[in-house]
């Protein structure tokens, strides 16, 4: 383990953000795909342990290693429930359907009943659906109010257009960031995040909303 900062640095490690996003898709958790970047891996629980929500409502289940993550989160702080929304049935690991924090809905996000959230008091959510602008824009205009002060909006996977995905996603998550923010002055982009290992080095770029007001 490293005590002092390195300042001279001699050896150059040959990666890419498109070798980090092929390598992403095989991240496990317990065993369970988690398709997940090794960054922000690391910041979610930080993040989650800061802000200790009652309540994550995650958006694209796929085959629940996520949510299995943030259970365990949820686990040592010893509070909270997950509300994960999908609108295509993966196989899950048993550990998944029977986890008690866990709840599965499978009829999509805009099928999904707000007074389902009303009765907790810190929410934080997560966007890992389709990426498409509009999809994006929807979920960020039906969700933005249940965010508390000082908890977050994630909006995921930003790092399309650094692949030069985004057209394939109507422009994408980056797209209904920017509009979202210029109308809603009460959510703001959280650098300590997208910051936190290099200049939004994070696929989920401008993703990290904190509500501020």
């Amino acid at each position: 383990m490293f005590t002092k900062k390195i300042e001279n640095y001699s050896d150059k490690v040959d990666f890419s953000v498109k070798s980090i996003e092929k390598g992403h898709h095989k991240v496990l958790f317990h065993g369970i795909p988690m398709i997940r970047c090794p960054f922000d891996y690391v910041i979610y629980q930080m993040l989650i342990w800061e802000v200790k929500p009652d309540l994550i409502i995650e958006i694209g289940t796929n085959r629940g290693g996520s949510a299995y993550y943030y259970a365990t989160i949820l686990d040592a702080l010893g509070h909270g429930t997950i509300h994960t929304i999908d609108i295509i049935e993966m196989e899950k690991d048993q550990r998944i359907i029977d986890h008690p924090r866990i709840k599965l809905f499978t009829e999509g996000f805009e099928q999904y009943d707000i007074e389902e959230a009303k009765k907790f008091s810190k929410i934080l959510v997560i966007d890992d659906g389709s990426h498409t602008y509009e999809d994006v824009k929807k979920s960020l205009d039906k969700f933005n109010d249940l965010v508390n002060l000082n908890s977050y909006f994630i909006v995921e996977d930003g790092i399309i257009d650094k692949l030069g995905m985004s057209k394939d996603y109507q422009g994408g998550p980056n797209k209904a960031i920017k509009e979202f923010l210029k109308k809603n002055k009460s959510f703001e982009i959280d650098l300590k995040w997208t910051n936190f290992f290099g200049e939004n080095a994070t696929f989920n770029t401008n993703g990290y909303l904190k509500k501020v007001k």
